[in-house]
């Protein structure tokens, strides 16, 4: 099976306020997170990560990712850079890059951390705006049907399948 999540920003206690996430503490929303990936994800599963996993964190993060099950795929977002320092990145990743263009079956799809306008194939999977739609380009991208927004509090604060990122971004766009 193949999984995409985004933003999960383990470690990051204001994100709880900031995007109205249901926990009543950090220690609450790492473990929920964790709790909720390795529920569906199997270690033969690939994971698509389209960046933020952590953020601000004291969370060690070799123990974090060797905690999260499945072969996974790390798609690098603005807040990567710091706990990436500290890790050997081939002992925990498949593959690591900015920005990774899938075959899926006769369509193409452009995985980023950042929405983008204009991209490779058929579809686009993104993360970095959560929960976001007060944002001046939110009436552009919800207009785009074939761009998904993987960011956690989209998605029921766990990785998904690309059905269920079409479905649950359905919802979002209301």
């Amino acid at each position: 099976m193949i999984y995409y999540t985004s933003d999960l920003h383990l470690g990051h206690e204001n994100i709880i306020k900031l995007c109205n996430r249901p926990f009543s503490s950090l220690n609450e929303m790492n473990e929920t997170l964790i709790e909720n990936w390795n529920k569906r994800v199997t270690n033969l599963d690939k994971v698509y990560i389209l960046g933020d996993l952590m953020f601000r964190s004291e969370m060690e993060p070799n123990t974090v990712l060797s905690r999260l099950k499945g072969k996974k795929h790390l798609i690098v977002g603005n807040h990567d850079h710091p706990w990436m320092k500290k890790v050997n990145l081939g002992q925990h990743f498949e593959s690591v890059d900015n920005l990774m263009v899938l075959e899926n079956g006769k369509s193409k799809i452009t995985l980023c951390h950042f929405p983008m306008m204009s991209f490779e194939g058929k579809y686009l999977i993104y993360g970095h705006i959560h929960n976001n739609k007060p944002q001046s380009y939110w009436p552009l991208l919800k207009t785009m049907e074939n761009a998904f927004n993987t960011s956690v509090e989209v998605n029921d604060y766990k990785p998904v399948s690309f059905e269920e990122l079409i479905e649950n971004n359905a919802v979002f766009r209301v």
